[in-house]
């Protein structure tokens, strides 16, 4: 197997694990929370079912079909970029990012009334943050981890850089 089809079938591979074990979280809060109870867990954590037509922080409530396709976009790109990743985070990231944005495109185009407008399972509630799902969670620890990514890219020296250094 080639190098560029194995980073693709890592970054695949955790993408796809994401969005799945993102829809079945939220297809278990969805079938124990309906109802309008939550439970607490410990401190200010609880889970409770809320659902989000905007976006993050429930903003932009009403815009989900333009929310949805740029979540498309964002996929196609990170896809696209499965090319260039280089090192196994920004892999691992890319797979995170694109998972978690797959699971909440997957509430807007199946949980809705019509094309891209339904709205976003979410249930993990700290009370003093807004509530947010496992896709949530993927998306802004791939987002940290590609930035950590990039810094300590920068911070090694290139091959070139390295073999000219052993020459002098």
């Amino acid at each position: 197997m080639t190098d560029s089809r194995r980073i693709r079938r890592l970054s695949i591979s955790i993408a796809v694990v994401v969005a799945v074990l993102d829809q079945i979280t939220k297809h278990w809060a969805l079938n124990k929370y309906n109802d309008g109870s939550f439970t607490d867990l410990v401190g200010s954590l609880r889970f409770k079912l809320t659902y989000n037509q905007g976006m993050a922080f429930s903003r932009g409530t009403g815009v989900g079909p333009v929310i949805g396709v740029l979540a498309l976009i964002i996929i196609a790109v990170m896809l696209l970029s499965l090319k260039r990743a280089d090192t196994r985070s920004s892999r691992i990231a890319a797979g995170l990012i694109i998972g978690g944005a797959a699971g909440n495109v997957l509430d807007r185009a199946f949980r809705g009334s019509g094309w891209m407008r339904g709205a976003v399972i979410d249930f993990i509630d700290l009370q003093w943050w807004p509530v947010f799902n496992v896709a949530d969670v993927a998306i802004v620890s791939g987002a940290i981890l590609m930035m950590l990514s990039l810094i300590m890219e920068k911070r090694e020296p290139s091959a070139v850089q390295a073999e000219a250094k052993h020459v002098d």
